[in-house]
């Protein structure tokens, strides 16, 4: 793996050095766009809008539309904005992980201390270990602040982005039911739950639809079309009459 930021952990006033690490990687196929008359690949370019011709990336710089002109921002005035945040995710305050709601999370990384910053490392990944708690941070990425937690997770220290509050948007146009729910129809579901409850394994679940897909693939070089598997899907909306009928039916 290669590392994708470097800096340090603030802890107090101990400073762990540290590599971060991307902790996913996707699963889906890597599809390309073709034109459907010669499967030529669609290429896309960077286009200057006034004269038409190609820009190269060492002319593109980043600007900010401010009272009718761009403002050009360079590397540095990126770097000028939050110069103690750009190498340094300072462990500011300390939280109990599970009074982060989940909508918060975001993207997870791995963090690796670079060399002198071994026992630091373990000292934080085993006091956060112990005390129950993840360090919450702000730091900033590629010209981008972030929200972060860094948890212990499996003998290492886990960074997970979070987003923003003011990035989660507001549920007040959503049309929200508030049915009344008859004592059968909460026992029913209540039961439906339980039956069907197990411990959380993540081991057991796979891209299922990516992998046929690959098949389907396969079979289309070869000159064949794949057979289809038929599922007969319940795709009716269930009726409220119908609710207690429908999970009696599940629960049997």
């Amino acid at each position: 793996m290669r590392a994708i930021w470097t800096g340090a952990i603030g802890f107090g006033l101990v400073n762990i050095p540290i590599k971060i690490f991307s902790a996913i990687q996707t699963s889906q196929l890597d599809l390309d766009m073709l034109d459907r008359k010669d499967l030529s690949n669609i290429r896309f370019k960077r286009v200057n809008d006034k004269s038409g011709k190609e820009v190269p990336w060492d002319n593109i710089v980043k600007g900010y539309f401010l009272k009718d002109k761009y403002v050009v921002l360079e590397e540095a005035d990126f770097e000028d904005a939050l110069p103690e945040k750009n190498k340094m995710i300072n462990l500011q305050t300390f939280v109990k992980e599970k009074d982060i709601d989940s909508i918060y999370f975001d993207t997870p990384y791995y963090l690796e201390p670079q060399k002198g910053g071994e026992k630091a490392y373990s000292l934080l990944y085993k006091s956060l270990e112990k005390t129950g708690h993840v360090g919450l941070s702000t730091f900033v990425m590629r010209t981008t602040e972030n929200l972060a937690i860094v948890r212990p997770r499996d003998g290492m220290l886990l960074l997970n982005k979070l987003r923003f509050e003011e990035e989660i948007r507001d549920t007040g146009d959503l049309n929200l039911p508030n049915s009344r729910i008859s004592k059968g129809e909460m026992d029913m579901a209540v039961k439906l739950i339980k039956q069907n409850s197990s411990d959380f394994d993540i081991s057991g679940y796979r891209n299922e639809y990516s992998k046929e897909l690959l098949k389907i693939i396969k079979k289309k070089a070869q000159g064949k079309r794949a057979t289809i598997r038929k599922i007969n899907v319940d795709k009716e909306n269930t009726k409220a009459s119908e609710l207690l009928a429908k999970l009696k039916a599940s629960l049997g």
